[in-house]
């Protein structure tokens, strides 16, 4: 095999390649005539192995292309053969399957050659893998790009973002549904056994965290961060998620909790809000605990974020009253107007986050600006000493959970 990696570069230039243009002759022909025999040798050979992928796509034979801002991958020809292929004879079809497992069935030996992560990235954008009928071969190519190296997948990564943004699209969805459909097929025997592959969600998962940051390292983005949100994880136990997270961090043990970039802000809330409640109750039974254990009277004030704030001072009370009770600030919130009687059962902590967020957004107090174009409120160039009122504006952000929780969603 050593010898077959070494005799790519005394293969004479451009032997297997194509122009886009003949190819689509060929197909043409082949329509018309129903002939495919030289299209059906095109597409047994080309895939048969990494050495033919990259003798086919490869813009120069013997060319090396090892940098990140050219993948040397002539990706007019590519395009040109995968939007072809679904029209071709299902034998074809059968054959570019059968040629891509023995590619991907071959034993490698020390580290990946460029050769190899161009054969990746052209065979991660074959369209047959939307049919679930193919999904074994996929999870076998998503396994192996996924167990590549830091460094290949930082070339990976620079290459993906030089695609369309429409194919670029069609990849992140076409994951997106692998994951779905593996957490919940059509047919339960759609698929093999989810206890017999637990590796193929992982391993997409990992494949699809390189598309989110080659997405990221683009200006602008290719796509909206939030298409990247998978909705099927709204219906799976986040929580048994979160605690794995919780337990193992970002160790061999995988969590969707490794990768927030595929998780709604539905699921996120929804954690946040759980874990914010499982350590109130953890806290107060340790409070109660410690007062029950030396015969003090147990203060029921533990269980909440009690505070106290004038209408008047509405902005400065609330800034004192928060930053001073910091350790309490994950337990659910009860406010009390001074001077006026009623007790908080959600109604009082509704009004006193409206009226803060109206204050404080206000543009006479001069910390945000309202920007007309974008609709949207960006820090103002006010300058100050203190910046404790834009701390402030951080801790309600991260209280506002724990008020819709009490109050309602509003």
């Amino acid at each position: 095999q050593d010898h077959q990696r070494v005799s790519v570069s005394l293969r004479p230039p451009n032997r297997d390649q194509k122009h886009p243009f003949c190819f689509l002759e060929d197909m043409d022909r082949a329509v018309h005539s129903g002939d495919w025999r030289e299209v059906r040798e095109f597409y047994l050979t080309t895939f048969d192995s990494f050495i033919e992928i990259n003798a086919a796509f490869k813009r120069e034979a013997n060319g090396s292309f090892n940098t990140i801002d050219d993948s040397g991958v002539n990706a007019k020809f590519v395009n040109a053969v995968y939007d072809a292929l679904l029209s071709t004879p299902q034998d074809i079809q059968k054959s570019v399957l059968k040629g891509i497992i023995n590619s991907l069935l071959r034993e490698w030996k020390g580290p990946r050659t460029k050769d190899d992560l161009r054969a990746y990235f052209i065979l991660v954008q074959n369209p047959q893998y939307s049919s679930t009928s193919t999904y074994v071969i996929y999870a076998h190519l998503l396994r192996q790009i996924a167990a590549l190296s830091e460094a290949d997948h930082h070339f990976l990564v620079h290459w993906l973002k030089k695609l369309s943004a429409r194919r670029f699209r069609q990849l992140v969805e076409r994951l997106l549904q692998f994951i779905s459909t593996r957490l919940f097929p059509a047919e339960p025997d759609e698929l093999p056994p989810l206890a017999k592959c637990s590796w193929w969600i992982p391993s997409a998962t990992k494949v699809l965290g390189l598309f989110n940051a080659a997405n990221s390292v683009s200006s602008p983005p290719i796509m909206p961060f939030t298409d990247f949100y998978n909705i099927t994880l709204e219906h799976i136990d986040f929580m048994e998620e979160y605690r794995t997270w919780q337990n193992y961090g970002n160790s061999n043990r995988f969590s969707f909790c490794q990768f927030p970039f595929i998780l709604s802000t539905v699921v996120k809330k929804a954690i946040i809000q759980k874990d914010s409640e499982q350590q109130m109750i953890s806290q107060a039974r340790q409070s109660l605990v410690s007062k029950v254990s030396r015969r003090q009277r147990v203060d029921m004030n533990l269980l909440f974020l009690n505070i106290k704030v004038r209408r008047a001072q509405l902005l400065s009370d609330s800034l004192d009253e928060l930053m001073r009770k910091r350790c309490d600030l994950k337990k659910k919130l009860r406010v009390t107007f001074v001077g006026e009687a009623g007790l908080d059962m959600g109604g009082l902590t509704k009004e006193w986050f409206l009226l803060l967020v109206r204050q404080i957004f206000h543009t006479d107090y001069g910390m945000f600006t309202y920007m007309k174009d974008s609709r949207c409120h960006w820090f103002s160039s006010w300058k100050c000493d203190n910046y404790s009122e834009f701390q402030l504006v951080g801790t309600v952000s991260m209280t506002c959970t724990v008020v819709r929780h009490t109050a309602g969603e509003f």
